[in-house]
């Protein structure tokens, strides 16, 4: 699948992948902070922003648009970073074509499924979606009337923003959804699911600095990810990021820069 991708800056090539319900949008302002230092590529992943829509959303589908996206823009080796679902994506990359990446950035995210029942995140994901689901957003005039409505269900100002910045104008000045809405309900399973399955045999993976970063206030990497995580990267450093939530990039984007800085310093 060919993404619609935006690009900034010289030096290096760096790719970095944004997360569920997100685009290419939400990485601009980071992207042109360390835009005198990377060449930066900002793809909107399938099924989200301005790329192709499509019923299939699954890790190896992601990992081959983004082999694809790097063959078109005549990528050789590069830095490759993904937040939350774009994490996952840039795992899946880094366990197929491991010789591809001069380093990797992996932003608030376990490469694993946690076990038991769904949790708070999940059953987030299932109301943002069912929302888009039912609401006949074409009758809606405001983006002020779809946050009230959205309010209901949605109590986080940050994740309305987010959801929001999906809505898009048609020529008749209603409004509609950029993301597939239908596609990533239907495989909403399969992006909670392991970035890499279990069958697949993976070895250690290894030749390039890796860096997990961790919001201080996110729990979405816990001890037991850690241990599991230095038998897939044995060279991987866990980084927290001081005063960050999930967002590490908008919580605290001048220690965030400072950490792809240190991919040119060890790489």
């Amino acid at each position: 699948m060919r993404l619609f991708y935006r690009k900034y800056g010289s030096g290096p090539p760096l790719i970095i992948l944004h997360g569920l319900f997100g685009s290419s949008d939400n990485w601009v302002t980071f992207a042109k902070s360390i835009s005198d230092s990377f060449t930066v590529f900002l793809p909107d992943l399938r099924n989200h922003g301005q790329s192709p829509h499509s019923p299939y959303h699954d890790y190896g589908s992601m990992a081959d648009d983004l082999s694809e996206l790097a063959d078109h823009a005549g990528l050789g080796k590069f830095f490759l970073a993904g937040h939350s679902m774009g994490g996952k994506a840039a795992i899946r990359f880094a366990a197929n074509d491991p010789s591809r990446l001069s380093g990797l950035i992996i932003a608030d995210i376990s490469p694993f499924r946690h076990p038991g029942s769904p949790d708070s995140e999940y059953s987030l994901h299932i109301a943002i979606l069912d929302f888009m689901r039912s609401t006949v957003i074409k009758e809606i005039k405001s983006r002020n009337d779809v946050d009230t409505i959205l309010m209901k269900s949605i109590d986080s100002e940050k994740v309305r923003e987010l959801v929001l910045k999906n809505l898009k104008r048609e020529s008749d000045n209603s409004f509609s959804w950029k993301i597939n809405y239908d596609t990533l309900y239907n495989n909403i399973g399969k992006i909670a699911d392991d970035a890499v399955p279990e069958t697949s045999g993976l070895t250690e993976i290894t030749g390039f600095p890796v860096y997990f970063l961790k919001g201080e206030y996110s729990d979405y990497i816990t001890g037991d990810d850690i241990r599991k995580i230095n038998l897939i990267f044995p060279g991987a450093e866990l980084l927290t990021i001081p005063g960050a939530g999930h967002w590490i990039h908008a919580d605290n984007p001048g220690f965030v820069k400072n950490c792809f800085l240190r991919l040119l310093d060890i790489s």
